[in-house]
């Protein structure tokens, strides 16, 4: 506001405005910051809090523009302070994204990033000598790409990966900061997230085609007539990643962005599907939820996952099933043991930089004892009270295969190969091929082929039919006479009716792979076991598999007959 003298100047109405704006900004302040100390897990703490947060902010904005001309002579309102609204606005709704799941909450997201960038809020921050400006403009940079690759808005992304690296060479050249290095870091970690896909489709002026691997309307295959499935639902998942070396950008590793995308279905308009976040009267009983609850925890520590885990265990719903996806560092038994327990084969590491025990990390252990970081298959004994399914990628995710079924609840483990043929290795960084066949069979298919660019044409062609084999692989599951009913229990959500199909046309195509048969014999498994002969080497499943080799013209790379080899 102007100084001295001149404030008895400002008539009674503006001064007002002045004053309610300087409260509306105040509050918002103390409500966003404020979110920093909800729980991050529970589905109902927090919604009440978000919602009186949404409201002073929607309020905020709509007072700017309305009162613009005001605040701009009498309060020296900057652009880049309206860019702040519009950011703070925009974490809201990708962390309302993050906490409901909903997809269409991100397409909000990526409507107030994008008039920021549109309307070039930010851009007179470089003029001002205030270096702790400019990194707020670097941030709002790093969520608005965040945003965007879970958009699949890749063309985007490449522009403002762009402008970013514009933007920190300009910071690092003006300001002797000591954080140049940690922003060089997050742009090579967005480059190398972008190009992670192995597999490239094109048009036909060789412009890169962004495909979308969320559930579509026409994604699992629908259930026929006769199919007899149960009626549980998928309500909560978690999905971890702790593997070392692997590619990741904001705390989300390549596995985890595609086991993410595979839980979500296509994002819907948020103006058309329902109300502002939060702002439902608590008596209305909910619609039902588009996609399944996700908890996405980057390196937990083992108190960290227990504690996540009974919170999703706690508040899963009847009739819901709750999945836990474990993409990890394998953890390997230290010593012989005499006994065969669930304690005895090793799991998947957990964090222990922020596990201390007695105030102190222990390192050389008598091998008696048992790996303490490291969530073992007992360790997820209890939450077998409900159903539950777990898929585990790891090079000791057979460590899973020695489960036992304590309390009659529908149960299954699908487990990846323990090893690839060492063709494959050296892609590991960019993702495991295993989860690419649970979120893209096809670039997975097109990937162990030797392939790593296609024509929209074909692909699509190629799509199509993978949608027919997914449609066999649900006959061949339903009809079995010997399945396990676990799996038929699961198979009446469509989600989880996905993963099982892709699962087994991922273990069929690495059982006919002749590098696979030849260097590794290290196949996916289950828990408990698939009949084999029906399902990953049925031979009517094979023949399709060479039919979808022969579109492609890869049929040399996959053995004829693989039904006597074993």
């Amino acid at each position: 506001m102007s100084s001295g003298g001149a404030e008895d100047d400002i008539p009674q109405g503006e001064r007002k405005t002045v004053t309610d704006f300087c409260y509306l900004l105040d509050k918002s302040k103390q409500l966003f910051n404020g979110l920093r100390d909800l729980p991050q897990y529970g589905q109902k703490q927090w919604q009440s809090y978000f919602g009186r947060t949404f409201d002073v902010y929607t309020k905020l904005w709509k007072f700017q523009q309305q009162h613009r001309q005001v605040l701009d002579n009498r309060y020296g309102l900057k652009r880049w302070q309206i860019g702040e609204i519009a950011s703070k606005i925009g974490q809201l709704y990708y962390h309302y994204y993050l906490r409901t799941s909903e997809t269409s909450y991100l397409n909000e997201a990526f409507s107030f990033y994008s008039a920021i960038r549109q309307r070039s809020y930010y851009s007179q921050v470089n003029k001002e000598d205030r270096p702790e400006l400019v990194v707020k403009k670097l941030r709002y940079y790093a969520r608005f790409i965040v945003v965007c690759l879970l958009l699949n808005k890749m063309d985007v992304v490449k522009d403002l990966v762009k402008e970013l690296s514009d933007e920190i060479e300009d910071y690092t050249h003006r300001f002797n900061t000591e954080d140049q290095v940690e922003w060089n870091l997050v742009l090579q970690e967005v480059a190398a997230f972008v190009e992670a896909d192995p597999v490239m489709v094109l048009n036909d002026d060789n412009t890169i085609v962004i495909t979308s691997n969320r559930l579509a309307e026409t994604g699992a295959p629908l259930l026929e007539q006769g199919m007899i499935v149960g009626q549980l639902t998928l309500a909560d998942a978690l999905i971890i990643g702790n593997c070392n070396n692997q590619v990741k950008f904001s705390e989300l590793t390549v596995d985890m962005f595609r086991m993410l995308q595979a839980l979500e279905r296509e994002p819907m308009n948020l103006a058309s599907q329902m109300n502002k976040p939060g702002m439902q009267e608590t008596t209305e009983k909910p619609a039902r939820r588009e996609n399944p609850h996700k908890y996405l925890l980057y390196k937990p520590t083992f108190s960290q996952l227990y504690t996540f885990l009974a919170a999703a265990f706690k508040e899963l719903p009847a009739n819901s099933v709750l999945l836990i996806y474990l993409s990890a560092t394998g953890v390997f038994p230290s010593g012989r043991s005499d006994s065969e327990g669930p304690y005895d084969f090793g799991g998947v590491l957990t964090n222990s930089n922020r596990d201390i025990i007695n105030g102190d990390a222990i390192h050389k252990r008598n091998q008696s004892y048992k790996e303490m970081h490291c969530l073992h298959p007992g360790d997820l004994y209890p939450f077998t009270r409900k159903p539950l399914f777990i898929i585990v990628d790891s090079s000791n995710s057979v460590a899973y295969k020695n489960f036992t079924n304590l309390f009659g609840q529908p149960l299954v483990c699908l487990l990846s190969p323990t090893a690839y043929p060492k063709a494959l290795q050296d892609q590991s960084q960019r993702g495991s091929l295993f989860t690419l066949f649970l979120n893209n069979p096809l670039m997975a298919f097109l990937f162990v082929s030797g392939l790593s660019s296609m024509r929209r044409g074909l692909w699509e062609k190629c799509q199509d039919y993978l949608r027919k084999i997914n449609r066999d692989i649900a006959q061949l599951l339903t009809h079995s006479r010997s399945i396990d009913q676990a799996f038929l229990q699961f198979f009446g959500d469509e989600f989880l009716r996905l993963l099982l199909t892709r699962f087994i046309f991922c273990s069929a195509t690495m059982r006919m792979h002749k590098i696979f048969r030849q260097e590794t014999r290290n196949y996916p498994e289950s828990y408990p076991q698939l009949p084999r002969d029906e399902t990953v080497e049925n031979p009517h499943l094979q023949k399709h598999i060479l039919e979808l080799a022969s579109i492609l013209d890869i049929r040399n790379v996959f053995l004829e007959n693989t039904i006597d080899d074993y």
